[in-house]
């Protein structure tokens, strides 16, 4: 999702029908899934922020982004991620 232009952002609405806008730091393609790491867009307080690691899936034909449950799998993703971010930044210096 994120390209050489700029972050992708996203708005997600739960189910109190409250909406959230995140920003799409990467996307990442894993075991036939799709994970994305966001972060709350325009919360740039200088304090480092929580990167979230949401899962997408589709359900009834509607697209849905679920926390990652399993704990293996949140480490792997997370790894994988933040090595692809890394390299990201290094091949960008």
């Amino acid at each position: 999702m994120a390209d050489e232009y700029g972050s992708d952002f996203l708005t997600i609405v739960d189910e109190d029908g409250k909406e959230y806008e995140l920003e799409v730091l990467s996307t990442l393609e894993y075991n036939g899934a799709t994970y994305l790491a966001v972060v709350p867009a325009g919360e740039d307080d200088g304090d480092s922020l929580e990167v979230s690691i949401l899962k997408s899936t589709e359900e009834d034909g509607e697209p849905m982004l679920l926390a990652i449950e399993d704990e293996e799998e949140l480490q792997t993703v997370y790894r994988l991620i933040m090595d692809s971010l890394y390299e990201e930044d290094d091949s960008q210096a």
